[in-house]
């Protein structure tokens, strides 16, 4: 026989290679240098321990499931191992148990039936004799303990907890919490246990017996009756240990276990809620501990500050004496001047929750709060933002905008809106007065440009409307920002409907706010041709530049009405359809009713606050009512007869293309010709006994219900009833409610009659709301709801609503 033949059967005769220690195994593991390498490795070597485990191999077993526990937790597959792991806690050994018990916590849970198979060996080794063993057992059965297996072992486990070794009753207390919250019936087995407990010296134990209170007072209203008799004790428990000197046993930075302490005072919590008596037994204790705990601690240890945020969370839970959540409230402030990040993010989110408690207390700490506004972490930066809005009142409005302006000017793009929507509010709500009002409203719209909220423009409009003995200071104010800027929209739209009402102000240089200037009418009507050519400008802004340039066409003397004309004219053929028809209609105006432009083109009246329809479209809504409600108002001239009238209004119908395009005026303030042609919109009609109701919001007392009803010579139509009803004793003030519809839809909200819910048996509010929907869509609406608590707080919500019925839409 030849070389080659020894060597070919020395190939065929090789021992297979030897399996793995754990140890090599993770070595070679990590050594890989790729993903495929690795998983090549983990399936030969899970093969081989496949292949042990089919052979049956006692002694190999527990360490070949050590390494499928580390291929398991490395996300490969180890199912195949389950059965090893009962096999192993059946074992006589401690290491093969302990594997095995290990190997159950990771690969069985409560969907398999394996996982059944292991109550009877869990019930033995809570028998055992050695505590290792019933260790072992106590810990995997309060981590995958089911139900049934629960309900089969609750006795072992009480006894255990009563009477076995102190490492053995920690772990079963433990392990007594698992019970409670998989099987809360087995609370009455648990009570006596739980009192016993209480009167434990060991830490251990006593922590774990007050988690298990705990739980049970949460799971059960009886259970909670039971234990609040033991109040006096716990706090007797907790002065013991806030008195307590330094033990190397259970100090932790100088502090006596302030692990046991945070659990008493959660428990105190729970007990105390609702609960006079209770409350009163443990207010003594907690002052103790807040002012012990801010002496020693001085708030430059995690370990005391622990303790003191938990110590606040009682005191506002129950009912505490005032003087007790001031206490509380300054403890937060001290957290505010923490150099931890966490920690004043925590106090920040703290006091915003106590605000409607206690204002007072918690507007001490204003300035530290509007500190904060500066911190370099984003959200530490944006609770204070909302903390600071919410701490805004008649009193503080001026320092504090002023503030918050400052923040606005250098803020992150991510916080520009929330700023600039909560200075809006706070403005609207708390201005001192209406020169304040609008400086504010002019800052923001200067600094956040296109981050300000949707009914800006035309809150602001209306804002300007109403402030007749401020008119030339806001349009010489806005005529000078549009001057130096026409590049942020919102301000532009101000401005330009500004001009358009009251160019004639600045031609005449009359302002008595401040220095007025005079302004010549052809920088004007060049001023707002940059508008219009602007590639800044979007087509609703040009719509508010059209708007106006026909405006000061019968607002300034001696101004070139061809010149305006030429630059209408342009955008009768523009792509944008309602800057083309906009142009249209008032292209016809200079030609075929040139004798009514004067009169469509008057001043705008004051008028109540309206819906938008359409998010991105609320703006281009804006602006049509510069053109509708002043065609409603033409009022008939003495000298003319009715037929006259009533010819020129048919005539208006005509140039707006339908009475479906047009916008309808406040009924108050309509002439008898324009009621007539609200009346064939349908406006005035009151809805019908509804076909169909539904509940669109409920929530801090407050319902708010929609009437349906659609008009049966209108099918396309649909009349909504929006009925505010205040189920809390209390008025609400300050009660807004807007909608926003898809493009396809067009909404008209007429004005509420009231925007205060009177308490519960008051009236309620009630406002139309017109959707006109041509295609017969299925409807959706956004709600924005906004109104004051009695306590202060501002609320603001929005709603998706897309489960109208069926007839509402088809």
């Amino acid at each position: 026989m030849g070389p080659d033949s020894c060597k070919r059967s020395g190939e065929l005769t090789r021992m297979p290679e030897a399996p793995l220690t754990l140890p090599v195994l993770i070595r070679t593991i990590r050594n890989a240098r790729t993903q495929a390498e690795e998983r090549e490795l983990v399936q030969r070597e899970s093969a081989k321990i496949r292949g042990a485990f089919r052979g049956d191999e006692p002694d190999t077993r527990a360490s070949n499931l050590a390494k499928l526990l580390y291929i398991h937790i490395l996300g490969y597959p180890a199912h195949f191992g389950q059965m090893e792991c009962l096999k192993l806690i059946a074992s006589h050994r401690f290491h093969e148990k302990r594997i095995g018990y290990l190997g159950a916590a990771l690969l069985l849970d409560e969907k398999q039936d394996t996982h059944l198979l292991l109550t009877n060996s869990i019930k033995n080794d809570l028998l055992h004799s050695s505590a290792w063993v019933q260790g072992l057992a106590l810990s995997t059965l309060g981590s995958l303990g089911s139900v049934a297996m629960l309900r089969d072992l609750a006795g072992e486990v009480i006894q255990l907890a009563r009477a076995g070794q102190p490492s053995v009753r920690r772990k079963a207390v433990v392990c007594a919490v698992h019970v409670i919250r998989k099987v809360p019936d087995l609370i009455d087995l648990f009570t006596q246990i739980g009192e016993q407990l209480l009167t434990e010296r060991s830490h251990g134990i006593l922590h774990g017996a007050v988690m298990l209170i705990a739980e049970m007072c949460q799971q059960s209203l009886q259970a909670l009756e039971h234990f609040c008799k033991f109040v006096p004790q716990l706090v007797m428990t907790l002065r013991n240990l806030v008195v307590a000197g330094y033990s190397p046993d259970n100090s932790i930075s100088g502090i006596s276990d302030p692990f046991l302490q945070v659990q008493i005072l959660r428990l105190l919590r729970i007990l105390g809620q609702d609960n006079r008596d209770a409350s009163d037994a443990m207010n003594d204790s907690l002052a103790q501990v807040d002012t012990i705990g801010g002496t020693n601690t001085e708030t430059t240890r995690n370990v005391g500050n622990a303790i003191l945020y938990e110590t606040v969370l009682p005191i506002m839970g129950v009912r505490s004496t005032s003087g007790l959540r001031v206490l509380a409230i300054n403890i937060l402030g001290r957290f505010l001047l923490n150099k931890d990040r966490n920690i004043r993010y925590v106090a920040l989110t703290s006091l915003q929750k106590l605000l409607q408690v206690e204002n007072s207390a918690v507007q001490r700490h204003r300035g530290t709060v509007l500190e904060c506004l500066a911190d370099p972490d984003p959200t530490v930066k944006r609770r204070a933002l909302q903390l600071s809005l919410a701490l805004v009142n008649s009193s503080n409005v001026r320092t504090t905008i002023k503030e918050l302006l400052l923040f606005l000017e250098t803020c992150a793009l991510d916080l520009k809106a929330d700023c600039a929507s909560g200075i809006f509010l706070a403005a609207e709500k708390f201005a001192p007065s209406k020169r304040w009002h609008i400086d504010t409203i002019l800052q923001v719209l200067t600094m956040a440009g296109s981050y300000v909220r949707d009914d800006a423009v035309p809150n602001l409009i209306h804002l300007i409307g109403g402030a007749k003995e401020l008119h030339g200071y806001a349009v010489q104010q806005l005529y000078k920002a549009l001057t130096q800027d026409i590049s942020q929209q919102p301000l532009v739209q101000v401005a330009t409907w500004c001009i358009g009402e009251y160019g004639n102000l600045l031609v005449d240089s009359s302002c008595e706010e401040v220095e007025a200037i005079q302004v010549d009418p052809e920088e004007m009507l060049s001023l707002l041709e940059r508008v219009l050519q602007s590639h800044f400008s979007l087509p609703s802004t040009r719509g508010y530049a059209l708007t106006a340039l026909m405006k000061l066409g019968t607002r300034l003397r001696g101004n070139d009405i061809n010149g305006i004309r030429r630059l209408v004219s342009i955008y009768c053929s523009c792509h944008d359809v309602e800057l083309q028809q906009r142009a249209v209609e008032y292209n016809a105006l200079f030609r075929k009713y040139d004798h009514l432009r004067a009169s469509v083109l008057e001043k705008m009246p004051v008028v109540d606050k309206t819906g938008y329809s359409e998010e991105g479209s609320e703006q281009e809504q804006s602006e049509r009512e510069d053109v509708a409600p002043r065609i409603l108002e033409v009022a008939p001239a003495s000298s003319n007869p009715k037929q006259q009238e009533s010819s020129q209004v048919s005539d208006l119908l005509d140039l707006l293309g339908s009475p479906a395009d047009s916008s309808a005026a406040q009924p108050s303030t309509v002439t008898p010709v324009a009621e007539s042609f609200l009346d064939l919109l349908g406006a005035l009609k009151p809805p019908a006994a509804g076909s169909s109701r539904m509940a669109v919001y409920e929530r801090d007392g407050l319902l708010v219900e929609f009437l349906m009803d659609r008009p049966p010579l209108e099918p396309t139509l649909l009349l909504i009833t929006a009925t505010v009803s205040n189920r809390t004793p209390n008025d609400i003030a300050g009660f807004s409610l807007q909608v926003a519809v898809p493009k396809s839809f067009q909404v008209e909200l007429l004005a509420p009659s009231s925007s205060t819910v009177l308490g519960q048996g008051g009236p309620p509010v009630t406002q139309l709301i017109r959707v006109l929907n041509p295609k017969k869509l299925p409807l959706r609406m956004r709600l924005r709801l906004a109104y004051t608590l009695p306590s202060g707080a501002l609320v603001q919500q929005i709603e998706e609503i897309s489960s109208f019925p069926e007839a509402a839409w088809k």
